[in-house]
C-alpha cells in the first residue's frame, strides 16, 4: 500500500553539524519519508520542530532547490529580508543558487510539523551566519 504510517517511520533526532552549531537544532525531529516509501530521485522530510528549537542553521543551497510546508504549528523564517511569521497551511520556497539564506525558529508554545522536499544534497550548502559550508566531498568546513 502507497499510504506510509508516518508514526512509524524512524525518527533521526538532532543533525550533524559540529559543536557548537548543533545545539540549536538538537531537539528537532526528521523522519525520512521518501526513504521510508522506497523513492530515490527526491528527498522528503516530516520535520517536527520544539519550541524553542530550529529546522536547521541558515543556510542557502548551490545545486537544490527546495520546498517547506507548515503542517501544524507555527514558525518564523528567518532569511537575509528579515523574519516573517508562518502557520498551518504556509508554503515556502527556495531557489537553488539564490544566495539568501533561510531557516525555520519555532518561537511558539507547541511542537511545529513541517514538510520538506528537495534534491538531494549533490552540491554545496552554504552557512553564512556560522561561516561554514557543506559539500558532498568534503562535508562540513569553515569557509
Amino acid at each position: 500500500m502507497p499510504m506510509l504510517d508516518i508514526a512509524a517511520v524512524p525518527i533521526a533526532k538532532g543533525n550533524d553539524y559540529p559543536p557548537p552549531f548543533a545545539a540549536a537544532a538538537s531537539g528537532r525531529l526528521v523522519r525520512d519519508l521518501a526513504t521510508a516509501g522506497g523513492l530515490e530521485d527526491f528527498v522528503a522530510t516530516y520535520v517536527t520542530v520544539p519550541p524553542g528549537g530550529w529546522s536547521s542553521q541558515r543556510h542557502w543551497h548551490e545545486g537544490e532547490d527546495e520546498i517547506v510546508v507548515v503542517l501544524s504549528g507555527s514558525a518564523t523564517l528567518v532569511d537575509d529580508s528579515g523574519a516573517t511569521p508562518m502557520h498551518t497551511g504556509d508554503v515556502a520556497v527556495f531557489r537553488k543558487g539564490d544566495a539568501n539564506a533561510h531557516h525555520l525558529r519555532n518561537e511558539g508554545d507547541a511542537p511545529c510539523i513541517l514538510f520538506a522536499v528537495s534534491l538531494p544534497e549533490c552540491s554545496p550548502v552554504h552557512f553564512p551566519d556560522i561561516a561554514m559550508r557543506w559539500s558532498p566531498d568534503a562535508g562540513y568546513e569553515v569557509e
